[in-house]
């Protein structure tokens, strides 16, 4: 497959259709991961927070949202669509955030993630650390709990 090029726009409240396209598409309703649309216009709302567009031939392909008080950031959400994983969209959008959170002198960037996510790899090879672990932490469609893993990459 022939690599494309990815281009990364800043998004705003105007753009939650496309981000609950994205999560509706990305995240298994099984292990609860998705947010609302109301959630998301909620947090979008917040100071400190910034929501980067990936798209691939003009076509969202996926998006993450940071947000960040003092000098801390924490990434809140990273989703790409199935059908553009592995090709570096993921990679791209993390690096956008961690650059401008560095830029914006953030000293700590913080995330959770399932356990058993296949994005862990992204985030250890991109200098996250697991620090910590909160049980039960996501609720899936049919009520079962499964953990979470906090992350620290020191910026």
């Amino acid at each position: 497959m022939a690599t494309r090029a990815v281009s990364l726009r800043t998004g705003d409240a105007r753009d939650v259709a496309t981000v609950d396209a994205l999560m509706s598409a990305a995240f298994d309703p099984r292990f609860g991961e998705a947010w609302t649309r109301n959630q998301c216009l909620g947090v979008l709302a917040m100071p400190g927070v910034r929501l980067t567009i990936a798209s691939v031939d003009e076509v969202p392909a996926g998006f993450a949202m940071v947000r960040s008080v003092a000098d801390e950031a924490e990434l809140l959400l990273l989703a790409v669509a199935p059908s553009y994983r592995r090709q570096g969209i993921g990679a791209a959008l993390l690096r956008a955030v961690i650059a401008e959170a560095q830029g914006a002198g953030i000293a700590d960037m913080h995330l959770e993630v399932r356990a058993g996510n296949a994005a862990v790899q992204l985030y250890e090879a991109n200098g996250f650390s697991k620090v910590g672990e909160r049980r039960g932490y996501y609720r899936g469609r049919g009520g079962e709990a499964f953990d979470a893993h906090t992350y620290l990459r020191n910026l």
